[in-house]
């Protein structure tokens, strides 16, 4: 899940009203009342994760009295257990990756000396401080825009406007509840996790050990992420898929070229159409983990691997669980709290009214689970709150896996765009740019990648972009933001690119959008 650093939150929570002096931290049994009519507080938002933080912010942006329980885990996954401190590990391995690759130096006129070696203690440590820095600055911007915290973990009463702190058993009030629990790893049934060496990606960010061998159920974002990991501080990885194809999620083009930089050129072999019916823990210098395997159609056995270590990663669910939702009359889907565009939370999936004053943002609602979406979601609750309508273009954000190369994307995949423009009678235009054309990525020695832009050719307008290569990451904003603003390729093609420099790559699929050459 990707982070907006709370500084970034700050400036666009205050963007939405006139400044202001920021209030201190109130004490929650000494509040006054009298602003918030008959209740405690304007707003409660139950959860403080990347987006509890968002919609926090911007309540006090619009003035609102503000109070987030926390659950004793301000920041959530994002920080202290996800996007924050899988960055700094895939930074670490990923400076020994480069260090190791003698071969690719030397193309440079760099020669390295005696054997890299890396602090496993040393990696883990600068993981958990980045969390621990980012975690303290969030807090920090709550306390400082006088947000009131309730450490404990708030749950519904069954009446309106309640949210009971289970720890305490106090119940406070407000006019407007938003529910951001956020969500945890999903353990499929068969599969024991003991964290040590059968572990989720929980357990997986301590990096308690580097196994000679280990296995991942799942070979999604975070499995990509820490086959990366694993593979540049000298580990074999095995990936188990319950779907036919390798990286099941992107689009085919891009997990084509991905698996060829990303597995094929790496100590990594895979394993699809076959589920891990049952995974035992063992004993690290000692006993194996077990993991058998079955057909994912005829559930017969097919395979028993025995490796060192394995990691779970096969998705997340909402973190719902306990929440008093049956209570207030909220039926839920797997766990997932449905919402309609703004935000606003439905007695159920199927035709379901709106609960008044109740809305849920994030991993929970099950629309986007990035933590970028969630804190999108909890801003835009907060102006459907005050009444200025407004509901997330879930199509104009992006997402990223933090690879080497990385892998971005924005919009649907080509294969779902495909669909979408023959449901809706459109024509579907597809452009590309390469690295390999690239000055800047040449000269980085980092040629490997390409740019699709997917558009409408009736309007011009970018439907979809996908990137793997070099810093795909932070080029994917551009993308994101002509999605957004219903950009033209015919505009884009248009716009100015500074050379040299890596953006000349979408350049180059904007211009053959159009018909133009780059060069």
């Amino acid at each position: 899940m990707k982070l907006f650093i709370a500084t970034t939150l700050l400036s666009a929570a205050a963007a939405f009203s006139p400044a202001r002096t920021s209030t201190p931290l109130r004490s929650v049994t000494s509040l006054d009342a009298s602003k918030c009519g008959n209740f405690d507080f304007d707003v409660i938002i139950v959860g403080c994760g990347v987006g509890g933080h968002g919609a926090a912010l911007h309540s006090r942006a619009q003035d609102l009295t503000t109070a987030v329980f926390s659950g004793n885990d301000v920041g959530g996954t994002c920080v202290n257990r996800g996007c924050v401190p899988s960055k700094a590990l895939l930074a670490a391995s990923g400076r020994v990756r480069e260090m190791r690759d003698s071969a690719h130096l030397s193309e440079f006129g760099i020669e390295v000396e005696g054997e890299v070696k890396y602090d496993r203690a040393g990696v883990a440590g600068h993981a958990k401080q980045l969390a621990n820095k980012v975690k303290g600055n969030l807090e920090g911007s709550l306390v400082a825009l006088g947000v009131d915290i309730v450490e404990g973990r708030g749950v519904l009463t069954g009446t309106a406007h309640e949210v009971k702190d289970e720890s305490s058993g106090k119940v406070y009030t407000a006019k407007d509840i938003i529910l951001a629990p956020g969500s945890i790893p999903f353990v499929p049934p068969g599969v024991t996790v003991d964290e040590k060496t059968v572990y989720t990606s929980d357990g997986a960010l301590e990096l308690n050990s580097v196994p000679e061998w280990v296995a991942i159920v799942g070979s999604g974002y975070i499995g990509l992420e820490f086959s990366d990991v694993y593979t540049a501080l000298g580990s074999e990885v095995t990936f188990i898929e319950a779907l036919p194809n390798i990286m099941p999620t992107f689009d085919r083009e891009i997990a084509k070229l991905a698996e060829r930089l990303l597995i094929r050129e790496r100590p990594i072999d895979y394993r699809t159409g076959v589920f891990a019916s049952e995974v035992t823990p063992g004993i690290p210098g000692e006993k194996p983990v077990t993991i058998k395997m079955i057909d994912a159609n005829t559930k017969e056995h097919v395979e028993t691997l025995e490796v060192d270590a394995c990691m779970v990663a096969t998705g997340r669910v909402p973190n719902t669980q306990g929440m008093g939702l049956e209570d207030s009359g909220i039926e839920t889907m797997r766990g997932f709290v449905a919402v309609d565009e703004k935000m606003r939370v439905l007695t159920k999936h199927e035709d379901g009214e709106v609960v008044p004053n109740v809305w849920c943002i994030g991993d929970a609602n099950g629309k986007m689970m990035l933590a970028h979406a969630a804190s999108a979601q909890g801003i835009s609750a907060i102006e459907n709150i005050v009444g200025r309508e407004h509901a997330v273009n879930h199509d104009a954000i992006p997402a990223a896996c933090f690879t080497h190369p990385e892998i971005a994307m924005v919009g649907p995949t080509e294969e779902q765009a495909i669909e979408r423009a023959e449901k809706e009678g459109w024509t579907l235009g597809k452009s590309t740019g390469s690295f390999r054309a690239n000055s800047k990525a040449l000269a980085e020695l980092e040629g490997n990648g390409m740019a699709k832009v997917l558009y409408n050719k009736d309007t011009g307008k970018v439907v979809a972009v996908h990137i793997i290569g070099i810093h795909a990451a932070d080029l994917i904003q551009e993308c994101s933001n002509a999605v957004a603003a219903g950009t033209t390729v015919q505009e884009l093609s248009m716009m100015v690119h500074t050379h040299p420099t890596l953006c000349e790559v979408l350049d180059e699929a904007f211009k053959g959008a159009v018909g133009m050459s780059a060069h």
